[in-house]
Parts: structure tokens; sequence; C-alpha cells
């Protein structure tokens, strides 16, 4: 676009200074061969009318709104007819009459422009035999009729190049304006997306706001809780202790309780794994909590690992041993069990923690509203499984025992 608003403005100065330049090239040319031509005084006084009306003629233009008019008609018509009778007194005025060539179809309108370049063309053949008045016998014309069509045919291959560098020029316009308004939309789109980036940015601060509450609800449910509550339960048989070295045995089980809950808050709020992945692996871990658990509680709980164990990923491990000591401390709560189960199976790109135990069981759609909608029991599992894009469910019918089953895909440890 720049490049064309240039081309214009130099057009503009050759049409503001171009004539007066030619115009006084084939002046001087012919005053230095007007002897060669026998030019008179009488020649002399009609030329020199003629450059004065010229010169008259492209001052007033200089002052005419431009671009194709019925003015601009008058114009080059005008300055055609002065260059054809320069040319009849020395063919050297050719220099000046050439400019019709070039400002055509820039003063006339297109059905004009045609009817200019052939009057041009007849004005620049009769220059070329020295000037119209040397025609004097049919030979002269049948010479300048040669010249006519010659020039004839230069101008209608250059007028041909003209309108397909115009067609190019006016392609090349259409181009850059399209590109132009796909920039324009491509900047709009690109302000919306930043605007809905931004939206995004604060949903997802707000939902790892909330995500984080969640987390910290669910740690402080499965270890502070539990160990309280495990304190509490370690407290109560203390009570009714018979002699003394049961009850120091018990408060050495609620002291181990109470340093290993304080552990456990520390970690979670540093959101940190649980103090039993700290040093040992999930199966490790697993197995130390049942046996803590079933010692803590008298009832028989089992660990068992099957398939080719691997070491987990954090999150993932922290994840399944979470779930396997809240359906644990629900089985402490509720089942009245005697026997536990826990099983942990790798499975291919899955893996399995079971968790069975023979207490008085439930029906799952009779549970409590709490349980079922804001609690962290059941519910709480199933969201921690779902967050590491497992599942979890859950089997369980009244005197005959709960299975809780999480799957969860195998996420190996980053080394």
């Amino acid at each position: 676009m720049a490049q064309a608003r240039g081309s214009e403005q130099r057009w503009a100065q050759f049409d503001r200074w171009g004539p007066y330049a030619l115009l006084g090239t084939g002046l001087l040319l012919s005053v230095a061969t007007s002897e060669l031509i026998g030019m008179d005084r009488v020649a002399w006084t009609a030329v020199a009318l003629l450059v004065t009306v010229a010169l008259g003629l492209q001052f007033w233009w200089g002052r005419v709104p431009r671009g194709p008019s019925v003015a601009g008609v008058f114009h080059f018509f005008a300055r055609w007819a002065i260059s054809f009778a320069l040319t009849w007194f020395n063919g050297f005025f050719g220099v000046y009459a050439i400019i019709g060539y070039f400002t055509a179809d820039r003063l006339m309108p297109p059905r004009w422009v045609k009817a200019g370049l052939f009057a041009t063309a007849v004005v620049m053949a009769g220059s070329n035999l020295g000037g119209m008045s040397q025609l004097r016998s049919w030979l002269d014309w049948a010479v300048f009729a040669a010249l006519l069509g010659l020039h004839v045919g230069l101008t209608l291959v250059f007028a041909r190049f003209a309108e397909k560098e115009q067609e190019r020029a006016e392609a090349e316009a259409a181009t850059i304006a399209e590109l132009e308004r796909t920039n324009a939309a491509l900047q709009q789109a690109l302000d919306e997306n930043a605007a809905l980036h931004a939206q995004l940015l604060v949903q997802a601060r707000e939902a790892g706001v909330a995500d984080e509450r969640r987390r910290l609800a669910a740690e402080i449910h499965d270890t502070l809780a539990q160990g309280l509550t495990g304190i509490i339960a370690q407290l109560q048989v203390v009570a009714n202790a018979p002699d003394l070295p049961t009850a120091r045995t018990h408060l050495d089980r609620a002291s181990a309780l109470a340093r290993h809950s304080l552990g456990e808050a520390r970690r979670s709020v540093h959101n940190l794994a649980p103090v039993a992945l700290a040093d040992d692996g999930l199966p490790e871990a697993l197995r130390n909590t049942v046996a803590e658990w079933g010692e803590r509680t008298g009832v028989r709980a089992e660990f068992t690992v099957t398939g080719t164990a691997e070491q987990l990923h954090e999150e993932l491990a922290a994840t399944l041993l979470r779930i396997a000591q809240e359906a644990m401390s629900n089985a402490s709560r509720h089942a009245r069990a005697t026997r536990l189960g826990v099983t942990l199976t790798f499975l291919g790109d899955e893996v399995i923690l079971d968790i069975r135990d023979d207490g008085q069981g439930f029906d799952p759609l009779t549970l409590p509203e709490r349980t079922r909608t804001g609690g962290f029991g059941l519910d709480g599992m199933r969201a921690r499984a779902e967050r590491i894009a497992g599942s979890l469910t859950v089997e369980s019918e009244p005197g005959h025992g709960t299975a809780v089953s999480a799957r969860v895909p195998l996420v190996r440890h980053d080394h």
C-alpha cells in the first residue's frame, strides 16, 4: 500500500513539472536546428505564441483538481493541438508531444483514452518525418502511414502492458486489503483469547483454592481425626484397665498415636506424602499400616501383594494409602469385624486396592445423608480415586461384611 502511494506521488510530480521540462527541451532542440529546418521569423513568432499558450495552459491545469474528468479531456486535447502545431514547424517538438502517451489514462475517462493515444501517435509519426509540414508527396504520406502504424502498434502493446500492470496492482491492493482485514480479525481473536485465558486463569486459581481446601479437610479427617479417635479408644481402655501394666501399655499406644498424628499434621500442611511413605514404598507402608491397625483394634488383619510390585508416583501411593486408612477406620468404627484383609494388586497398567471385612455390613442406599453427600467417608475415598483418574466401588450387605475396591492407572515414580 505504501508503495502504491509512493508511485502516485511520483506521477503527480511528473504531471506537475514534466510538461515544463519536455516543452523546454523541445524548444532548445528547435533553436539548435532552426537553420537546418529553415525556420523564418514568421515561424518563430508562431512558435513563441504557441509556447506561451502551452505555458498558460499548464499553469491553469496546476490549479485544477486532478484525475479523469471533462477538464482533463479539454486539457489533454488542447495540449495535443499545441504540440501538433509546434511539430508542424519543427519535428523536435515531438519531445513535448510524447507526454500524451503518459497522461492519457490519468487525465481522461476510459472511453477517451484510445482516441487520445491515437492522436498522440499521429503527432509522433509526423515529428519523426521532421514535422507535419514535410508531407509533400505520396511517398512522404506512405512513410507517415508506416510510422503511424508503428506508433499505434507500440501504443497497443504498451497499453496492454499497462492494463496488465493495473490489474496486478489492483489484485495486489485487494490482497493487501484482505490481509489487513484478516490481520484485524486475527488481532481481535487474539484479544478475545487473551481475555478468555485471563478468565480461565482466574477460574483455575479459584478451583485450585477449592481443591486445596478439600485436600486439607480430607487430610485432617484421614490423619488427625483418625489419630484422635484411636487415642480416645486407647484412653477408654486405660480408664477400665484392671491393672497398671495394661494401662501403661494402652497409654504407650495412645502416646505413639499422638506423635504419629502430629507428624501427619505437619506433612499435610506442607502437602507432603503421608508419614508411612516417607521411607517406604506403598506395599511396605500398607503392610505396616495394616499391622498397626490390627494391633490397635485387636482385629485379625492381613495384607497381601499380588503381581510385580513397582515404585508408584508419590501422589498415587499417597491416595491409595489414604483410601486404605479410611476404609480401615470405617471398619473399626462401624463394622464390628473380626477379620480384615487388604490386597494390593499390580495388574498390567492398573493398580487395584481391595479392603474386605467380615463385619455387620450395611445397605449403601440407606447411608446417612451426610455420608452420601458431604462427609469424608465413602464419598471422600471416591473423590480421592477420581482425582487421579481412578474409580472406587463399594459392595456391602447387612450381615455379610463390606468390600471396598479402588482401581487407578499405574503411574510410575519419576526418577
